[in-house]
């Protein structure tokens, strides 16, 4: 799929917030990590904003990059430290192994996983999504952005789940409830 029909298809599977997206600074969200965002995200925040898929997985608001004592409490740049503190005790799957991603945080579940991109390449629109999934102790990637990975744990279209709880998995259709701004 491609962002726009991506994102056409996650609007089918889980209808936008009548009160529209998240205002974004993108300038100074840029400048601070150094990289933009992927496209997909950006339009998503764009049309449903940070909050929560089903009250279960949690769609950080993008921020920009400060230091850990500044960082807001559980946004991207905490779950970014803490997912990069599990990147170096925990398994990854064979594709990962002896990999030094960048990683940034964009979201964690209920069920303590923790969803980011490798934000290694240039071009942000080729970032995968990384997961941890905690209740497997096991990092993998999935080679496709992020509203293609919504949409894809929506209709149950990889191999297995990724995320540790099934509350997602295939439901066809989920509610999303925007939060804080």
């Amino acid at each position: 799929m491609s962002e726009p029909a991506d994102l056409d298809a996650l609007r089918r599977l889980m209808p936008p917030p009548a009160d529209g997206g998240t205002r974004v600074d993108w300038d100074a969200v840029t400048a601070s990590w150094g990289r933009p965002y992927p496209p997909d995200y950006q339009r998503f925040m764009e049309v449903y904003g940070a909050g929560a898929v089903q009250n279960y997985l949690s769609i950080n608001k993008p921020e920009p990059k400060v230091p850990l004592s500044e960082a807001q409490r559980d946004g991207m740049v905490i779950e970014t430290a803490n997912a990069e503190a599990d990147w170096e005790t925990e398994d990854k799957a064979p594709e990962l192994e002896g990999t030094s991603p960048m990683l940034i945080n964009w979201g964690v579940d209920a069920t303590a996983d923790m969803l980011c991109w490798d934000a290694s390449d240039n071009d942000p629109a080729k970032w995968p999504v990384v997961v941890y999934k905690r209740n497997g102790s096991l990092w993998s990637r999935y080679d496709c952005g992020m509203v293609e990975f919504l949409v894809r744990v929506l209709r149950a279209d990889f191999p297995e789940c990724p995320l540790g709880g099934l509350f997602l998995w295939g439901v066809g259709e989920a509610a999303f409830e925007k939060r804080g701004g």
